[in-house]
């Protein structure tokens, strides 16, 4: 009894302290990934980032075969409007909040995830006709101590994709020819 009586309290101890120090960890955790885009405009990365539907062509969950993307409400685009993918058998839905020559700031919403806010910030270089895109991911982590601890990781865990997506706009867009 004594022995039980010892594990209960060690490990009841145990839990509090790693309660404790993941109330350290911020719940705020930021991943930013940029590419720098050459012999193009901003105009041109703005059409293929502000429209979700011309991700086909570049991202690449959005380029294989098991993603359909649609629109709800069909009839709205622009800003309020909601895009919802399937991906593994999980509908995931991108809510566009805002979208200006300069910025595209949308939420995805996967049910039983973290909601993550992007943000793509589109630079024009004035000193080359480059422009650099720079796409910000936060993920607001709940209290739990195994959240905050996995938010150590997501930087290494998420931002491959989103370098992939940027990586595949570059390519996308400087092999086809500079539209006015």
């Amino acid at each position: 009894m004594r022995l039980i009586k010892a594990f209960l309290v060690g490990f009841s101890g145990l839990v509090i302290i790693i309660t404790l120090f993941s109330l350290l960890i911020p719940s705020k955790v930021m991943v930013s990934r940029g590419v720098l885009i050459n012999n193009t405009s901003s105009a041109e990365v703005y059409r293929q980032v502000a429209n979700f539907e011309n991700w086909k062509q570049w991202h690449p969950i959005f380029a294989i075969d098991s993603a359909d993307l649609y629109r709800h409400p069909p009839a709205i685009a622009g800003n309020g409007s909601s895009f919802h993918i399937i991906h593994h058998h999980q509908d995931i839905a991108i809510d566009l909040v805002s979208a200006d020559t300069s910025s595209v700031k949308f939420l995805l919403l996967a049910k039983g995830e973290n909601n993550i806010e992007n943000d793509i910030v589109i630079t024009q270089l004035s000193a080359q006709q480059s422009v650099q895109v720079e796409w910000r991911a936060i993920t607001r982590l709940h209290w739990y101590p195994w959240e905050k601890f996995y938010g150590i990781f997501i930087d290494k865990l998420t931002g491959p994709g989103y370098e992939a997506a940027l990586n595949g706009l570059k390519e996308y867009i400087e092999k086809s020819p500079l539209s006015p």
